[in-house]
């Protein structure tokens, strides 16, 4: 069989970007793979093992990887790998397709050579999103997702080879859909499939709308625009987007403890509401006193909670 690097390739973007769109129709693909969100692969490793070796209560704690189980029946967990996760994914015939948000350091540590498609979404508009997610109470933190995920990226780019990295940018997806899965196609070394934009006949997801672009315009005050675009600094111009001409809004340090506080009560505020009071407060005791197994049940019906509300 094939090596895992020669038939596995990895999107890193960061969360709110549209990875789940592009998922989406990469796997409308009949030689892809792309069944969902694959953090997990390289979340609950320890990298200090020789090999890696999964924390078994972790990686059956996430939602994530208990959702793709049913690909992994008949595996106990001691026996599972990445080789083995992945081999899964891609099954006998196809090429696996890697969704990645975080780690990107530990994926390549293990697979040197993987090919990798860094997607880009404007950091304004991730900044926004993020609020609606209830992971953030105001944009000035919703942004800082995006900024570790850029900041990790800048620290591996720089010894990929240029044939190992194809720069995608969520826009372009929207704006010009077929050209851009073309492009991607083309790299990852498969035809181009138009029933790649059929995506929206199995899922909630509808077709690509230039009104996705660049909403920030309208949905952001100059105040907002300015403290994201001043706490982004020059990484705004390395993702290749334009500055607003706001001038940027540096917080005070009064301003930085009301934005702090007025962010921790906003998620507070919306996980209450989403979950009640009783399981967010277990689940946050029992990382603090770092005893996990104290937070299974809270954690498992939060994530109950969770998945009736994904789209």
């Amino acid at each position: 069989m094939p090596d895992i690097s020669t038939r596995t390739v990895a999107v890193y973007g960061a969360l709110r970007s549209g990875t789940t769109l592009l998922r989406l129709m990469l796997d409308a693909h009949s030689r892809l793979s792309c069944p969902g969100e694959t953090d997990f692969l390289f979340d609950h490793l320890r990298m200090q093992s020789d090999p890696p070796v999964y924390d078994e209560e972790a990686l059956e704690g996430d939602r994530i990887y208990r959702a793709h189980r049913t690909r992994y029946a008949g595996t106990p967990l001691p026996a599972l790998t990445p080789d083995a996760l992945i081999d899964r994914i891609a099954g006998t015939d196809k090429t696996a397709v890697l969704m990645l948000h975080r780690h990107i350091s530990r994926a390549l540590a293990l697979y040197p050579d993987l090919r990798l498609i860094h997607f880009l979404r404007d950091p304004r508009d991730v900044a926004r999103s993020s609020i609606g997610m209830g992971w953030a109470g105001d944009v000035y933190h919703g942004v800082d997702h995006w900024i570790d995920t850029e900041r990790d990226w800048a620290a591996v780019s720089r010894n990929l080879s240029p044939d190992q990295v194809l720069t995608i940018r969520y826009e372009d997806l929207i704006n010009d859909p077929g050209a851009t899965l073309q492009a991607i196609c083309h790299f990852i070394g498969v035809a181009y499939e138009a029933s790649m934009l059929d995506y929206d006949q199995s899922s909630t997801y509808s077709k690509p709308s230039r009104d996705l672009v660049a909403q920030w315009r309208h949905k952001l005050t100059a105040r907002e625009t300015g403290l994201v675009e001043a706490k982004i600094g020059p990484m705004l111009d390395d993702a290749g987007y334009s500055p607003s001409g706001v001038a940027p809004h540096h917080p005070s340090g009064a301003e930085k403890i009301a934005l702090k506080f007025g962010n921790k009560y906003a998620i507070w505020a919306e996980r209450i509401r989403r979950f009640g009071l009783m399981d967010p407060v277990i689940v946050t005791l029992a990382h603090r006193l770092c005893i996990p197994r104290l937070s299974v049940g809270a954690r498992r019906r939060m994530d109950e909670k969770t998945i009736k509300r994904l789209k």
